[in-house]
């Protein structure tokens, strides 16, 4: 069974060109009956699996998950104050989580975007990771190159730099993802998944292929 109506989709459809909030003010109450509300619902069974599989999801909330709908313009030319989709993240600690726990996904009228991995990381952390990726290239490999994870998300992405440690230079010639100073993952899949009963099962599928790959980083990140 579906938690969304076809209305869902269509509330964003209808908000892109009427990003306002004189719009968004006169259908709030559309909003919180066509997505906001199935949209937490939503959450809270997917937290509800993962807590029936692992004690550390048994008292997150999906407001704890869930990612605001008004957009950070504080910085942006971008001045319209809303979100075209909705998002949240399924993790031990919902939005306090490590990025490297959990997957993100997005539900808008364009597709569903689920991502994993390393995508913010400090400077310290960062050269833990390279350094771990150094000493075992293979094993490394081994864990991008799986078949099911190729499957469903592709190639390794992440911005790169440019200069390295000259400790690190030797190993990079051998594996140029060692330059990456992000390490994540990206699929996606038609809007229409979002009033199909598969959406659960898709996103719990997308978490368990990624968790070999989210724990090969986390040995070196949280190895104290």
């Amino acid at each position: 069974m579906s938690h969304f109506t076809k209305d869902y989709t269509q509330f964003f459809i209808d908000l892109a060109p009427n990003n306002n909030k004189d719009w968004f003010d006169a259908n709030r109450k559309r909003y919180e009956e066509s997505v906001k509300k199935p949209f937490a619902t939503f959450v809270q069974q997917f937290i509800d699996f993962m807590a029936s599989k692992d004690p550390k999801y048994k008292n997150l909330t999906a407001s704890e998950c869930i990612f605001r709908i008004n957009r950070d313009i504080r910085f942006s030319k971008d001045k319209t104050p809303y979100k075209t989709f909705c998002s949240a993240v399924i993790a031990p600690n919902g939005r306090k989580s490590d990025s490297v726990h959990g997957i993100y996904f997005e539900l808008s009228p364009e597709a569903v975007r689920v991502y994993g991995g390393v995508y913010e990381i400090d400077k310290d952390r960062l050269e833990l990771v390279r350094e771990g990726i150094a000493q075992d290239i293979r094993k490394f490999r081994s864990v991008i190159e799986k078949k099911d994870f190729v499957k469903l998300f592709g190639e390794l992405r992440g911005d790169k730099n440019k200069v390295l440690p000259a400790h690190l230079k030797e190993s990079a010639a051998l594996e140029p993802y060692i330059y990456n100073k992000q390490f994540y993952v990206m699929t996606e899949f038609p809007a229409s998944l979002i009033t199909s009963d598969k959406l659960l099962s898709t996103l719990i599928e997308c978490y368990t292929v990624a968790q070999p790959f989210e724990q090969y980083f986390n040995q070196f990140i949280h190895r104290n």
